[in-house]
């Protein structure tokens, strides 16, 4: 059982992580930091088009206000 984790590891550490480790030792912090800026970036514009599609939904008056949110009626 014990091979089995060792394996996942082997794949993470010696394939997986080396665009990472690639990333790390480069001079440049800008450079280093392209994937954060890229992850930070789809988040930021999947929060404004979550935020948009809720200003939809109050402005058609589809949005539900009750107090109980577990009634379908």
């Amino acid at each position: 059982m014990s091979d089995f984790f060792y394996g996942i590891q082997h794949l993470f550490e010696d394939y997986l992580f080396q665009p990472m480790n690639a990333l790390r030792f480069m001079d440049s912090w800008w450079a280093a930091s392209t994937i954060s800026w890229i992850f930070m970036a789809i988040g930021f514009a999947a929060f404004i088009y979550w935020m948009l599609q809720l200003k939809s939904f109050n402005d058609n008056n589809e949005e539900r206000k009750d107090v109980s949110a577990h009634s379908y009626i």
